[in-house]
């Protein structure tokens, strides 16, 4: 859903990107600093309530995951080593995302519920993205789920804007579809490197 919106943005950020190159700064430099600061601002804010200020600035940071990627095309940097990195700051920027906001639940009177819905929200992000790397690495592609990173996201930060706001049920309802996305995705993942394995072990059986 956000690939089209990205491509756009790529467009638009390119120039800043291009400016960043000429002071020296490089997409690895881009990529802790929005890394840090996303933890920073999820971990502070969220827990005090402070919903829709925390997303409006963490968006601000959020955009530097396309921009170091722009920079590393721009500046022919493009590497493992970045992608890797990359990959694994993301993942650091979520869990304090979606812990932040099972700490924002959890010093709420009967909330347990709702701390409860993120944390499994959170779990299953993680899963998600180890199981398509874990797949990969014994060779087998995977695609597969409901809900990419970016639309993860999108869906989380939305429903805390819009509960900061004073649309209460908007949080729940965004955790509650993330939880249960992704608890459908890692199924269907697993469902997916199980198929290939068994097709490939009968493949190995019939030729030998």
């Amino acid at each position: 859903m956000l690939e089209k919106i990205r491509a756009q943005w790529t467009k638009i950020i390119r120039p800043l990107a291009l400016g960043l190159l000429k002071l020296g700064i490089t997409p690895d430099m881009v990529t802790w600093a929005g890394t840090i600061a996303t933890i920073v601002i999820a971990l502070v804010c969220f827990p005090q309530g402070w919903l829709w200020q925390g997303t409006l600035v963490m968006v601000l940071f959020i955009f530097s995951d396309s921009l170091d990627g722009t920079m590393a095309r721009e500046s022919g940097r493009s590497s493992k080593w970045g992608a890797f990195l990359d990959s694994t700051l993301d993942r650091l920027a979520d869990g304090a995302i979606f812990g932040g906001l099972a700490l924002y639940y959890a010093a709420q009177p009967d909330s347990l519920l709702w701390c409860a819905i993120a944390i499994g929200a959170l779990v299953f992000a993680e899963v998600t993205s180890y199981s398509k790397a874990r797949g990969e690495s014994v060779g087998i592609e995977v695609h597969a789920g409901l809900a990419g990173r970016a639309d993860r996201l999108l869906l989380g930060l939305l429903g805390t804007l819009l509960t900061g706001l004073g649309v209460v049920w908007a949080l729940p309802v965004a955790l509650s579809y993330l939880c249960l996305a992704g608890a459908f995705t890692v199924g269907q993942r697993m469902w997916i490197v199980r198929k290939a394995i068994v097709a490939e072990q009968r493949a190995a059986e019939e030729h030998a």
